[in-house]
Formats: C-alpha cells, sequence, structure tokens
C-alpha cells in the first residue's frame, strides 16, 4: 500500500521542479528553434527564456514568475492502494501545494472569481485540481505536476461547435485561426505547445485539448495515421505564417500541434482548442506499489 505521506511528498516535489526546470523534450525543441529563427527579436526571446531556464535549474529563480494554475495528473493501477482511500490524494494535492506556495515555488495566483479575495495559498474551490485515471493492471501511482502558466490558458483556450459538414477544413481553419489569434503579441508566450480536442461532449473535448497539450510529448504523433497528417499539416501551415517566438517575425509560433479524439454525436463536431506556453512545466512522479521509493523524471 502506497502511503500518504509518499503522496504528499510526491506531489510537493513534482510541482516544484516544474517550477525550477524545463522538461528535456521542451528544452531540445527550443534550442533547435534558436538555431532556426533569424529573426533578431524571435531569437533574443528564445535566448532570454533559456537563460531563465539555466537560471532556474540552478536555484537562482523559477522558470516564470506566472505559476499559474495548479494542476496534477494521476494515473493509478488496478492494484494500486493509498493509505486512507483515493479521496486522501485531494488532500495530499491541497499539502502540497500549500508548502509549495509558502516557500514561494508557486505564486499565490489562484482567487474567487467574482470577489477575487485570494487566500494566499492556492487552495480554493476547486484548486489544486486533480484528474484521476486507472490504467492497467498494476499497483503504482504516477503522479504528473504541472503548473500551468495563466497566459496560455486566458488567451489560449477555444471551443466551438461546427456543423459535420464544415468537416476537416472547418476544424483546420479554426485551430489556425485560434493559434494566430492566440500568438498575437505573444499573448500565450509561444513557442506554444497546442492541443487540440476533436469530438466528445462540450467538456469532454475541452478535456481532451487540455491533455493534448500538457500531457504528450514534444515531437510525438498520434497513433491514427488520419490524425497524425493533420497534426502534420497544421504545424506546417503555422511554420509558414510569419508568426514567431512571443509573436515576433519568425517561424516557430508553435513547438507542437497535438490532436485527441473521441466519439460524438451524428449531429455534432466539437473542437477546442488549449495552448500551453513555451516553459512546458510539467514534472512526473512514480511511486512504487509497495511504498519503498518515488521516481522523478522530465520524461513523460
Amino acid at each position: 500500500m502506497i502511503s500518504y505521506s509518499r503522496v504528499e511528498t510526491a506531489m510537493y516535489e513534482a510541482m516544484k521542479t516544474a517550477a525550477l526546470k524545463m522538461p528535456p523534450d521542451v528544452l531540445d525543441v527550443l534550442q533547435k528553434a534558436m538555431k532556426e529563427e533569424s529573426d533578431p527579436l524571435a531569437k533574443m526571446h528564445l535566448e532570454l527564456s533559456l537563460q531563465n531556464a539555466m537560471f532556474a535549474s540552478e536555484g537562482k529563480g523559477l522558470i516564470c514568475g506566472d505559476t499559474g494554475f495548479p494542476l496534477f495528473f494521476v494515473k493509478a493501477g488496478n492494484r494500486t492502494e493509498v493509505e486512507g482511500g483515493f479521496g486522501r490524494l485531494w488532500d495530499a494535492a491541497r499539502a502540497a501545494v500549500a508548502k509549495a506556495t509558502a516557500e514561494s515555488f508557486l505564486r499565490p495566483t489562484m482567487v474567487d472569481p467574482l470577489t477575487r479575495s485570494n487566500p494566499g495559498n492556492n487552495i480554493f474551490r476547486g484548486m489544486p485540481k486533480v484528474e484521476l485515471s486507472f490504467e492497467g493492471e498494476g499497483n503504482s501511482l504516477e503522479i504528473i505536476a504541472a503548473p500551468k502558466g495563466g497566459g496560455s490558458e486566458i488567451f489560449g483556450t477555444f471551443y466551438k461547435m461546427l456543423f459535420p459538414s464544415d468537416g476537416k477544413t472547418g476544424i483546420m481553419k479554426f485551430i489556425i485561426e485560434c493559434i494566430k489569434d492566440g500568438c498575437y503579441a505573444g499573448k500565450i508566450c509561444p513557442p506554444a505547445i497546442v492541443g487540440v480536442g476533436i469530438g466528445g461532449t462540450a467538456d469532454l473535448c475541452m478535456k481532451l485539448a487540455k491533455e493534448a497539450a500538457l500531457l504528450r510529448t514534444v515531437g510525438t504523433h498520434s497513433s491514427i495515421p488520419e490524425i497524425a497528417e493533420m497534426e502534420t499539416k497544421l504545424l506546417s501551415a503555422i511554420r509558414e505564417s510569419g508568426i514567431g517566438p512571443m509573436g515576433s517575425k519568425g517561424i516557430n509560433a508553435v513547438m507542437a500541434l497535438n490532436i485527441e479524439t473521441a466519439a460524438t454525436h451524428t449531429a455534432a463536431l466539437p473542437v477546442a482548442v488549449n495552448a500551453q506556453c513555451l516553459v512546458g512545466r510539467r514534472w512526473k512522479a512514480i511511486i512504487s506499489g509497495d511504498d519503498s521509493k518515488i521516481t522523478y523524471t522530465g520524461t513523460l
């Protein structure tokens, strides 16, 4: 059985590390983008972002000052047991986020949507957010902490119910329009990781887009050939748009475009877009089923 203290520790360390270290796949793509860009302003934006990442990894600040929304994605096996039950995951998430906030690894950005009152610790209704899923027959627990920046969420979230007759052309047109809108003046802090959800209900469609943006290794493609082809075509089209890092002139407005799909109603064609900013913050902790160790990694 996995102890509650292990879960709290894993959540805290994963969230703290996500604020300090850029995932290796994201770092590799940004370094490649640096070599591709020719516009001085585009290169400067990337240089500064990579410098911030280097300083943060050395304990000299955070990758980005906006630590945004505290999100956890937790995956358990069918034989996983957690001390006190799975409901304790939310208790551990609140304790981990409160500690990370008190130690200034997270900024206190969570407020009441109407009164704007701020508890000062990122603990409020619905936050931190924990998504729990089950997969496989194992007994371990996988936790991905993702402090998602406010800019990418605020300016990079779109949803539209298309007509089925709009088809692929309508879907791709909508996605490109969303990216152009989000990249204007660098609102989503590009080069962005863009997640797209197609199908399902309205809420499932948006969930697919969020997970496509946060939980896919940069550079990978869908296992569905038709979807992988759409991803490639869209990324190529965006690279030809003339938009670069932080909305400057260039080719790297988007570092990855990931699409996830689900079945939908015969009369519906819902499409959602959700962007992740260039720092791509996420870190994973894996707790062994016998509670003997926690493994941390920036690789998904």
